[in-house]
């Protein structure tokens, strides 16, 4: 085998004790991507998916050893924009243990975080190789290459070589560019689902968003996620999925300049969409970053989706003013069930200072209704903590997630996450950041967000958790899930609000008073 890709598992310190039933498990993208990619040009692949199997340590490193490829890929993508750093918790466990019993493998780190900070990730003594950006063509040029002294010749890739006194000194080669439009169906051609993992059917291993089922647990699986397109076209300070379009290797380099939308051909999404299908799964989310942006491509897709009649049950992310009244049905009709939107904060004057102004003043009361009278289900996020948020304008934020009493909500501890322009802003003026990986996950036990110009850290964690849970034991909420969903339903999340989340930051507090 030329390449094994592993998704490495953090899933327990990243979610807690939600990681055992409620927390999502989704197919790894870059995983599949790459590995089809690699694919396509003859090369041996597999992957080893530690998350969805859920391998105990020792398991996960006999299974590389019994397939012996050549270079060992860890992919640190995930569900949420934190996850490529907090993937790291998981990746660099089990790479130590590797490098430890079987020094022999090369071992290789693509993924957001590395995109980020290639130099932090060299450091560790069980990482040979870093990728930037996707890493496509790095990695074809890597694969042909004896992995050994070829690797100074090879754009896009950091490596190690000795030095002085049996030190080792970390390089960064020139940069390598990420796929360009005219390349998309061609050079990313596909998604490997083949390759991964199941107990009795496809792709019955991973497990959809519980609220994406209806919050019925029966409705989760078999599940998937699939991009129709590539990045975004925006620049926001809290950001960093535009990260890994990354090809300059300058220092300071943040997502926002990195920003920009690649999109595969309709063809190929509908090729790709019907291989699900065939495969049993009917919950898919479309994960892409803008879907509903662009008509000139979401519309020909949607209705290759109703001409085909698959069947799903869908979800994708839509910007508050983005959305259009006259799409909504066609939308509905292809089976988006739900719309993700960004809501953010309820303050527009913090809002509009992280987003860079690039969002247009809307109603989002009046958007809001106009989505649910066209049938579709409503998650909204926000954030908490943002540099300018007071304890004040975040109460703002969960007035306003009280008053839309959408289906679902996300609620987010604001974190300078690795890759976006609040994290290097955060370097420069000194602001305490997480000293571990568990500290940029949002539900872990380390999670330790930013502080803003006038609340602690500990004190935004506080108002996050208690904002969660004043939202999902709302009487007002819990009587719409009934209504909309059902009594089981309801009940399915009561179940979930019951789960305490414990948090460092708020025991120290505590012990101090």
């Amino acid at each position: 085998m030329d390449a094994l890709f592993v998704n490495p598992d953090s899933s327990a310190q990243a979610y807690q004790d939600l990681a055992k039933v409620y927390s999502a498990i989704e197919p790894p993208t870059w995983a599949l991507l790459l590995a089809e990619s690699c694919r396509a040009k003859n090369f041996s692949v597999g992957i080893l998916d530690c998350d969805a199997e859920r391998l105990t340590l020792e398991r996960s490193v006999k299974r590389v050893d019994e397939l012996r490829p050549r270079l060992v890929v860890f992919v640190l993508y995930g569900q949420n924009p934190n996850s490529g750093t907090t993937s790291m918790i998981g990746a660099l466990t089990l790479a130590k243990a590797l490098k430890e019993q079987h020094p022999q493998f090369k071992i290789c780190f693509v993924g957001s975080h590395v995109s980020a900070l290639p130099y932090e990730v060299l450091v560790h003594d069980c990482v040979d190789i870093v990728l930037l950006n996707e890493g496509v063509y790095a990695l074809h040029n890597l694969l042909r290459s004896n992995l050994n002294e070829d690797l100074q010749h090879i754009k896009g890739i950091g490596y190690k070589k000795p030095g002085l006194s049996g030190h080792t000194i970390s390089l960064i080669n020139p940069p390598q560019c990420v796929v360009p439009q005219e390349r998309m169906d061609q050079d990313l051609p596909g998604y490997a689902w083949d390759l991964l993992p199941y107990k009795e059917k496809p792709l019955d291993l991973y497990r959809a968003h519980f609220w994406h089922a209806e919050f019925d647990h029966a409705k989760r699986t078999p599940f998937a996620a699939i991009y129709t397109s590539l990045g975004c076209n925006f620049g926001c300070d809290f950001c960093m999925i535009n990260i890994i379009n990354r090809v300059d290797n300058g220092d300071e380099i943040s997502a926002a300049d990195s920003r920009g939308m690649r999109f595969w051909s309709p063809e190929w999404v509908r090729r790709e969409m019907r291989k699900l299908a065939d495969m049993g799964v009917r919950t898919l989310r479309i994960s892409d970053e803008m879907f509903f942006f662009n008509r000139k491509y979401y519309e020909p897709i949607l209705q290759n989706i109703i001409d085909e009649d698959f069947g799903f049950n869908m979800w994708s992310y839509s910007r508050v003013d983005t959305v259009r009244r006259d799409a909504l049905d066609l939308f509905k009709k292809a089976g988006v069930n739900w719309l993700a939107l960004g809501v953010e904060a309820g303050n527009q004057s913090v809002r509009k200072e992280v987003s860079k102004g690039s969002f247009k003043d809307v109603n989002i009361r009046e958007i809001c209704s106009t989505i649910n009278d066209a049938g579709i289900n409503i998650i909204s996020n926000y954030i908490f903590g943002f540099p300018d948020d007071t304890l004040s304008t975040m109460q703002e934020t969960l007035d306003l997630a009280l008053e839309l009493n959408t289906e679902m909500a996300n609620m987010y501890p604001c974190q300078a996450l690795p890759g976006s322009p609040i994290y290097n802003t955060a370097k420069k003026r000194a602001w305490a950041l997480p000293d571990s990986y568990e500290g940029y996950a949002f539900l872990s036990y380390e999670s330790q967000p930013l502080p803003t110009k006038y609340v602690s850290s500990a004190d935004v964690l506080k108002f996050r958790d208690d904002a969660w849970q004043t939202y999902f034991t709302n009487p007002a909420y819990l009587g719409l899930v009934e209504r909309t969903f059902g009594s089981q339903e309801r009940k399915n999340i009561e179940l979930m609000a019951s789960i305490p989340l414990k948090r460092r930051l708020l025991v120290s507090k505590e012990r101090s008073l």
